[in-house]
């Protein structure tokens, strides 16, 4: 483990689907910066099917090999009462819950026109309400340790994509899923702050399973060899810890990116520009001064 002072000594996080990819960078680089981890995974594969306690007992295999302290646990987060069980986990492991980074997610693509209820569902599922029951039971244990008078300060950590910033072709559930994860991480910003807690979202590029499997993607995810590697999981984690940390008390409710070493602000939906006449407007008006508010054309994807 790493010397000195260290950015999470002494907390303790929940980091859900770090079995793999980004969780289990998640999972490594805050365990090497002090925290003790609940290592919350199913071991499914990229779509979801599938189940297997191997990855998250290897992560905490990993994390106490570092020298730090970590267990494993295999609760599903589209249930409601299991996502409680993890609260549960690990206030009766370590003491406390500090940090709730919610990671867990898997992609079922589909145009829209070809997508089943069943792909919209699952994907909204694991994603948007998955990130809802574990930050609500976060939340209410939060709540309940700063009315009984503990100092509080909490973090919670979601996960955005550019997909649902840009609006990516093929992904109607996904990226539905991870926009309304920004909105959820500006309503838990205001609604804990008073509670010593933030709320923020990260939005990650990098190489994963599930960034392998997006079609229309190419080749910008492959490893180059002999140069930085600004794909590899990696380089989002120094994110995460930053978040996690004391250090990031006055960021609340924001949207933040790392793309190799590019690190970002995103902002969330604003007004852009108003036209008032005063009075109602006629759809002619609205005709002959549309212009006025700029190009209203679909943005480009490029970033």
């Amino acid at each position: 483990m790493a010397k000195g002072k260290r950015m999470l000594e002494g907390k303790v996080a929940i980091i859900t689907g770090s079995g793999r990819g980004l969780g289990r960078s998640h999972a490594l680089a805050m365990a090497a910066e002090g925290a003790k981890i609940v290592v919350n995974d199913l071991g499914g594969e990229w779509d979801g099917t599938g189940q297997a306690k191997g990855p998250a007992d290897d992560v905490v295999k990993e994390i106490k090999a570092m020298g730090g302290d970590a267990v494993a646990n295999f609760e599903s987060v589209t249930d409601f009462n299991a996502a409680k069980k993890m609260v549960d986990m690990a206030v009766s492991k370590f003491g406390r819950l500090d940090i709730m980074v919610n990671n867990a997610g898997f992609l079922r693509d589909k145009m829209t026109f070809n997508m089943t209820k069943e792909e919209w569902d699952a994907v909204i599922e694991v994603h948007l309400t998955g990130t809802f029951y574990c930050g609500r039971h976060a939340c209410a244990y939060w709540r309940e340790q700063h009315k009984a008078g503990n100092p509080i300060n909490g973090r919670i950590i979601s996960t955005m994509s550019h997909a649902g910033l840009l609006g990516n072709i093929g992904q109607p559930n996904y990226a539905s899923a991870k926009l309304g994860i920004g909105a959820l991480t500006m309503v838990w910003g205001r609604e804990m702050e008073k509670y010593g807690v933030t709320a923020n979202a990260i939005v990650p590029m990098a190489r994963t399973r599930m960034t392998t499997q997006t079609a229309g993607l190419g080749g910008m995810f492959e490893k180059k060899e002999g140069a930085f590697d600004d794909m590899a999981p990696e380089n989002v984690s120094p994110l995460v810890v930053f978040l996690a940390s004391d250090a990031a008390q006055n960021i609340n409710g924001r949207w933040l990116s790392i793309r190799g070493g590019k690190l970002e602000s995103w902002l969330p939906p604003q007004l852009a520009k108003v036209i008032d006449i005063g009075r109602k407007w006629t759809p002619q008006e609205i005709a002959q001064r549309i212009k006025e508010l700029g190009d209203l054309s679909l943005p480009s994807m490029a970033i």
